[in-house]
């Protein structure tokens, strides 16, 4: 049904959602072999990365055809901007969840057990602070700092995040060159941001003993930090075919919800980040 029409668009059966909930699927099976090591996990989480990305860049070839082919009307934009908008405040709790935790250990249940009779109970030796391991943990491990890699990781997604909105802004004036510079740079920031964080984790690993068998901290600073920096990258790739589009000459100044809806994402990765800097690295 074209635009023009006024009515209401409904949309051909598709295979993308069956495919989607595959690679998730696999994803979270080949995360669960991998923390209990069992052989071959790696590529079963790998596996279900591919299909993710497969299934991204097909749902998202179907709905640019339709939308450049004149399908989407007022009603259709409407949807997207609702669906966004919950899909985002799913999002939000997700996180929510995970600081919700980390609030529980740091500021109540840790505290809760600093009693000399309950810590006998618990093992021998056990402290009342954190970053707390666990029992039978002798190794010992050193908490990740802020102000290195996680500090300059800081900087980079807030840069992103102006420099996104200086695209936008590009955008909405028709000035089709700052709009594909400045989403250039936002890719780059973000791929940057990856990067380090890749770095961070090594040497997280390797030089302060800190890994996913680190007790309670270590469960939650991989935790938090490896679920965006995977939100990371799924919006890196979404800026890439935002881009792509860009450079296209998609998009118009009063008819964009596809940037805007990637737009969104992006600042809310930034929010989240800017939470997990202040209350993992940080305090």
């Amino acid at each position: 049904m074209s635009s023009q029409s006024g009515g209401y668009y409904l949309p051909e059966p598709s295979r993308w959602p069956i495919v989607g909930s595959i690679g998730i699927f696999l994803m979270a099976f080949g995360a669960v072999l991998t923390m209990n090591s069992v052989s071959g996990g790696w590529y079963v989480l790998l596996a279900g990365a591919a299909v993710i990305i497969y299934m991204m860049f097909g749902w998202f070839g179907t709905v640019i055809g339709e939308s450049e082919s004149g399908k989407y009307n007022k009603q259709v934009d409407v949807s997207f901007r609702w669906g966004m908008s919950w899909f985002i405040f799913s999002e939000v709790m997700f996180f929510a969840c995970f600081f919700g935790a980390l609030f529980y250990m740091r500021i109540l249940s840790v505290p809760w057990l600093d009693d000399a009779e309950t810590g006998t109970l618990l093992w021998n030796g056990f402290t009342a602070g954190w970053p707390v391991s666990g029992p039978g943990i002798t190794e010992q491990f050193t908490p990740m700092g802020a102000w290195g890699l996680p500090a300059i990781n800081t900087a980079l997604l807030l840069s992103s995040g102006v420099t996104i909105t200086v695209a936008h802004h590009a955008l909405k004036s028709n000035n089709r060159a700052v709009l594909n510079w400045f989403m250039f740079f936002t890719i780059a920031l973000g791929a940057a941001f990856l990067y380090l964080q890749a770095v961070e984790y090594s040497h997280a690993y390797h030089e302060l003993n800190l890994t996913l068998e680190s007790g309670a901290y270590g469960a939650t600073f991989y935790m938090l930090t490896g679920f965006h920096g995977f939100h990371v990258t799924v919006g890196t790739l979404m800026l890439i075919v935002i881009w792509v589009r860009c450079l296209k000459g998609h998009f118009k100044p009063e008819h964009h919800f596809g940037f805007e809806g990637v737009a969104w994402y992006w600042h809310f990765v930034d929010v989240v980040w800017l939470g997990l800097f202040i209350f993992v690295y940080w305090l």
